[in-house]
């Protein structure tokens, strides 16, 4: 049991490793979203995203996004993000799947030095043939270089033809994704990666501190789960805290009652 803990841990670390520290070390930081603190409710800004604006409650509420949070637009506006191949070539999300009829889970990871997203990306590796089955287009977006996510594909391995860098967070941006300190590491959410213990560890076998962004603001970003029919946003599941990942139990419910073109 005390190797178990022990190599965990290890695995682990790089949750925390080389953080800036402060605003000023990193000019990311300029651009993270302002927060306007009203009675129950945070209304969410970003200068990189002045396009949009996200409202949600207040955190100590605990309310999870749904599809209804979102506009009917936020198909059309995701699918003009560019972002990178694993290969490194720029790739619109319009062109990922049929924007008419086309069914698709987008799974956006945390950065790809994440353990806790390797173990995400394994889960996905092995729920791929069902998806494929159900005709569903899988799509895996991760923060950092294109290279970066080379270094999952290959050590985890994932298949690169799923896999996808955003390593400016334009996706994420857009989206409202959660980010910050307190729930990266003081949400009662990431708790729930403790009862994964076995699962964390196959995922990390191979891991590498390498696959870290180098841009290090990135590891305050949480991710999310959404699928799309079409341009028409079905499900959308944030990322509470860090490995509080979308049941894909829930993400198949959804997949299963839209008929594929």
């Amino acid at each position: 049991m005390a190797t178990i803990c022990t190599e965990t841990l290890q695995a682990l670390r790089p949750l925390c490793f080389t953080l800036p520290k402060s605003p000023k070390s990193s000019s990311r930081f300029l651009s993270i979203p302002t927060i306007e603190s009203r009675p129950h409710l945070v209304t969410i800004s970003s200068p990189t995203s002045t396009h949009m604006a996200v409202s949600r409650p207040h955190p100590r509420l605990r309310v999870r996004a749904s599809a209804a949070e979102f506009s009917a637009s936020i198909g059309d506006a995701l699918g003009d993000v560019s972002i990178f191949t694993a290969s490194g070539d720029v790739v619109l999300f319009k062109d990922l799947w049929d924007q008419t009829e086309g069914v698709a889970v987008v799974a956006l990871l945390r950065h790809f030095g994440c353990p806790c997203c390797w173990e995400l990306a394994s889960t996905l590796k092995e729920s791929k043939a069902k998806f494929d089955l159900a005709g569903v287009k899988l799509i895996a977006v991760g923060i950092g270089t294109p290279n970066k996510a080379q270094l999952l594909a290959e050590r985890l391995p994932f298949p690169m033809d799923c896999l996808y860098a955003d390593p400016d967070r334009k996706a994420y941006d857009l989206l409202g994704l959660y980010y910050g300190w307190g729930r990266t590491f003081f949400n009662p959410a990431s708790a729930k990666v403790l009862s994964r213990f076995e699962a964390l560890q196959k995922a990390v076998k191979n891991y590498t501190i390498e696959a870290m962004p180098d841009d290090r603001s990135g590891v305050l970003q949480q991710g999310g789960t959404f699928v799309f029919k079409g341009k028409q946003l079905l499900y959308a599941r944030k990322d509470e805290g860090t490995g509080d990942h979308a049941p894909l139990d829930d993400v198949f419910d959804i997949c299963c009652k839209v008929p594929v073109a």
